[in-house]
């Protein structure tokens, strides 16, 4: 089964670093990342020593409900080109392991989906688990933390 990797979408992105508030209505905090390695959930890519950053608080669900977790998320402050859309795994996952967990059209865990993979099985492990009909899309999580990395799709 083809897949694709889908990351924050861009209009939302945009109002974020204009100063748009957050998941908690509040302003996203501005900083000059002290090292390499800050994941932005827009171009896939990391943010480097020296580029100003934002931290924020992303829902990555289109409405607040039981299911949809709120949590920190980086982006780079200023522009950058959307990353994603394929099969690639993105640059930013450069971790060991991730969450790759299960959700339905309602937006709501499919129990029993959530596993921990190794970074170079995530594109094999999507396609097993979006062969079932139950899971409309996929969360890549951090292992350590739980918070949100990118979407997984049927392409």
């Amino acid at each position: 089964m083809p897949i694709r990797f889908i990351a924050l979408d861009t209009e939302l992105v945009a109002g974020l670093q204009a100063g748009s508030p957050d998941a908690n209505g509040q302003r996203p905090e501005r900083a000059i990342a002290p090292e390499d390695g800050y994941p932005c959930r827009h171009c896939l890519a990391d943010i480097r020593c020296g580029e100003t950053y934002l931290t924020l608080a992303h829902r990555p669900f289109p409405s607040p409900q039981p299911y949809a977790e709120i949590g920190p998320i980086f982006l780079h402050a200023g522009p950058c080109a959307r990353g994603g859309g394929s099969a690639t795994i993105p640059p930013f996952l450069d971790s060991p392991h991730y969450i790759v967990r299960g959700y339905n059209n309602q937006h709501r865990i499919v129990y029993g989906t959530g596993r921990v993979v190794a970074t170079a099985q995530i594109p094999a492990t999507s396609c097993e688990m979006l062969e079932d009909p139950r899971i409309a899309y996929l969360h890549v999580r951090s292992a350590s933390n739980n918070c949100y990395h990118c979407r997984v799709e049927r392409a």
